[in-house]
Parts: C-alpha cells; sequence; structure tokens
C-alpha cells in the first residue's frame, strides 16, 4: 500500500521481537486465584490470587506470625469506629489467643467502650442531638469517665490501666465486650490518648483536664516503650484513626528510636475505608524509610478486620 503521508514514519519491519518463552512475566498459572468450596480459612487464603492486595494481606498476617513466633509485639492502633461497627469481641478474641499484645485508643474509643460496657448500648445520632444541643450530654457517661481518670489520678497510672480496673472493679455488666477489662484481665496493656475538646466528656463538669492529660502522658511514655520493642522487628496496625493516633505514634517512635539504637525493622499497616494522608504517611511510609515494611489496606472495617482475624486466626496458633 503506498504511503503519502507527508511525514516521515518508522519502519515497523525493523523492530527486534523476542521470544515470549524467555520473557518475564507478571502473571503466571501458579498465582492465579482458586475458588475454595467449604475451605477451611487457611485454605481460603492459600487459594487468594498472589497479586497486589491479596498478596499483601496475606505477606503481612506472615509478618505478624513471625513476629509473635519471636516474641515481638503485634500492636494494635485504633479509632472509635472499630467498636461502633462490633468488632470489640473479635480484638478481644485475639488478645486472648496471645496474637494482640496490646492496644492504643483516641478518647473516644474510650467512651464507647465504657456505654457498651455498663449500659449495653452506644453511639448516638449526632445530628438529632445537635439541634437541641443535647448531643454528648449523657450524665452517666460523664461519670464514667470521671471515675476512670480519678482512679488514675489516685493510682499514679494510665488512663487505660485505669480503664479496665475501673470497669472490671464496678462490676459492669457487660465487661466480657470491654477492650480494656479484657485487656485487664489478660494483663495487657491499653494505651488512651486524648485531644481536649474532642470529645462528648469535655462538655459537662465532671471532665477533670489535669488528671486525663496526666494519665494521658502516662500512657504516651508506655506507647513508646512498646514502640522500642516493636522496632525490632515487631507489628504496628492502625485501623481507622485519621489523625490523632498517626500523629501520636510518629511522636512515640521518635522517642523510641532516640532512647533504643539498633537496626530499625518495624512492620506497620493501616486500615481504613479510605486512603487519608496521615496514616498513610506517618504510619506506612516514614517508619519503613529505612527498614521494615508498611502495607496499606483500604476497605470498611466490618469486613476487613473479620477477614484480618480470620487469617491471624489460621497462622498464628498457640503463641501462649
Amino acid at each position: 500500500m503506498a504511503d503519502n503521508n507527508k511525514f516521515k514514519t518508522v519502519d515497523l519491519n525493523r523492530v527486534k521481537t523476542v521470544a515470549l518463552e524467555e520473557r518475564s512475566s507478571k502473571v503466571a498459572l501458579d498465582r492465579l486465584g482458586r475458588s475454595c468450596p467449604n475451605g477451611s480459612a487457611r485454605e481460603f487464603f492459600e487459594h487468594l490470587p498472589g497479586f497486589l492486595k491479596a498478596a499483601d494481606l496475606r505477606e503481612f498476617i506472615g509478618h505478624v506470625a513471625t513476629a509473635r513466633k519471636q516474641g515481638l509485639p503485634f500492636h494494635v492502633m485504633m479509632g472509635a469506629h472499630v467498636i461502633k461497627v462490633g468488632l470489640s469481641p473479635l480484638l478481644i478474641d485475639l488478645m486472648k489467643a496471645g496474637i494482640v499484645t496490646g492496644l492504643s485508643l483516641n478518647s473516644a474509643g474510650l467512651i464507647h467502650d465504657l456505654e457498651l460496657t455498663f449500659a449495653g448500648k452506644t453511639s448516638e445520632d449526632v445530628q438529632a442531638g445537635l439541634q437541641d444541643g443535647s448531643f454528648g450530654m449523657s450524665e452517666k457517661t460523664g461519670q464514667w469517665f470521671a471515675g476512670v481518670t480519678a482512679l488514675a489520678a489516685r493510682k499514679q497510672i494510665g488512663l487505660g490501666q485505669a480503664a479496665g480496673e475501673y470497669i472490671v472493679g464496678a462490676g459492669a455488666p457487660y465487661a466480657e465486650y470491654s477492650l480494656f477489662a479484657s485487656a485487664h484481665r489478660e494483663g495487657l496493656p491499653v494505651t488512651v490518648h486524648v485531644g481536649i475538646g474532642t470529645d462528648i466528656v469535655n462538655q459537662m463538669s465532671s471532665f477533670n483536664p489535669g488528671e486525663t492529660a496526666e494519665a494521658s502522658y502516662l500512657d504516651f511514655k508506655i506507647l513508646s516503650h512498646i514502640l522500642t520493642e516493636a522496632d525490632r522487628g515487631g507489628v504496628v496496625a492502625n485501623i481507622g484513626s485519621a489523625v490523632i493516633l498517626p500523629e501520636v505514634f510518629l511522636k512515640a517512635l521518635t522517642v523510641a528510636r532516640n532512647l533504643t539504637r539498633g537496626e530499625r525493622r518495624i512492620i506497620t499497616a493501616n486500615f481504613d475505608m479510605i486512603g487519608q494522608y496521615r496514616p498513610l504517611t506517618n504510619v506506612v511510609k516514614r517508619p519503613t524509610a529505612d527498614g521494615g515494611q508498611g502495607y496499606a489496606f483500604v476497605g470498611h472495617h466490618e469486613i476487613m478486620i473479620p477477614l484480618l482475624a480470620w487469617g491471624l486466626n489460621a497462622y498464628v496458633s498457640n503463641i501462649r
């Protein structure tokens, strides 16, 4: 066919081809996903495709298994939404199994845990309460929170430890659903990191900002110590905290690295419904820039965390 184009073209007859058999390929039969009807958890994960986030999730679970077998921590940081979508029992089971070794929450997490533990319910209609000024004005919630901070001040302990002791000591009717009470019974650390003005208890006269800040500051130092161990091959996951815990984590890790020198091999992961700047930067990228590995998983907590727990229970067993 005549070429009447006035511009120059390349001659494709001169292109050098390569043998497909010798070419490097990213997709091969041994990495394809397979159906797993009525299979076990381990079979399910082994049948996942060997690509992208499926491969990352299996790899992350493997890191947790390695860390726990070596006696290194798997510490979970979490926002209050994790409690609000009904995931406390799964985390409690992971603590009892010796898989999760500690928790860090914001103060909203403590509030929802207290309400669920003492009243069997939590999470109000914010929009409706905002209209008439009743949002967050539950008197009992303020009293429970004040009880925790008073105990922390009296015993000079952290807010997380005080919460566990307070719930158990008060004989809360639904303590079996409490992250704090369960951690207390298992002898595991829980830290609470507050922001003044961010929570409903700040609206009430029962709130003691000084006692709360002192106890939360002690929790910051507890988390810093935990991270000195996690930085040697342990694992830290952030679930659903977009600002407070990623910021606290970065500072606590800085303290840990300032006080302890050595190879940095921390494994981190962020689980959230959308990718956000602080978790991705402060949890996934910066801490692992010169050692370790960071992962990011996007999905609804009420689906992703049961999936994670299923895999952890399958691969990280008989730790205790």
